[in-house]
């Protein structure tokens, strides 16, 4: 009796054991490279846009395509964000970012929906929490992926509504600007098994 049942259990163990493997191969790391990081963001205003950059500080996300499980954080220095006019730069940094008191702009990940795939690119969402402005809320970042080998480009466009994480409207009586400021990432990473 004991004999048959090794023989039926035997099998089954060695199947749980290399699922289990593949299971833990599936998570990756992506390290994002911020020296080959450019995010720009516009914010329109009447008769014109306002045009800048702010820098990564790091960023890397833990995921499991599987599972659909991510984590992880993408740091940018608010403190970096100019639009190459001094005088606007420093009422962009005093009342509207106040990022002498909120240096840090963070993007927390905690869920990860691919939308399309295949062997060379992938569109996907990374759902999670953005903290900005001293306030955190949910996010969805979308991401547009390549793949060349352990090598990842990323490019990703998005709006940010600024005025919901409590920052001033820069409105004036004559000048209107919107409400919203359109952000566009163009990346780059290496893919690791953590």
């Amino acid at each position: 009796m004991l004999r048959p049942l090794r023989r039926v259990l035997a099998p089954v163990c060695l199947a749980a054991t290399a699922l289990a493997g593949a299971a833990a191969a599936e998570e990756q790391t992506l390290t994002l490279d911020p020296a080959a990081t450019t995010i720009a963001f516009a914010l329109g205003a009447t008769l014109h846009s306002v045009d800048g950059s702010v820098r990564l500080d790091a960023g890397a996300l833990r995921f499991d395509e599987l599972a659909g499980v991510a984590s992880g954080e993408i740091a940018i220095d608010a403190r970096s964000a100019s639009t190459g006019l001094a005088s606007r730069d420093r009422t962009m940094h005093e009342d509207v970012l106040e990022s002498a008191k909120y240096p840090r702009i963070a993007f927390r990940a905690e869920r990860l929906r691919i939308v399309r795939r295949d062997a060379k690119a992938a569109m996907i969402e990374v759902l999670g929490q953005l903290e900005l402005h001293g306030q955190t809320r949910p996010w969805t970042l979308p991401a547009k992926l390549a793949f060349d080998g352990d090598r990842v480009a990323i490019e990703s466009s998005f709006r940010v509504p600024y005025v919901d994480w409590g920052m001033e409207d820069p409105s004036a009586l004559l000048l209107r600007v919107d409400r919203y400021v359109d952000v566009r990432v163009v990346s780059a990473g290496r893919l690791a098994a953590p």
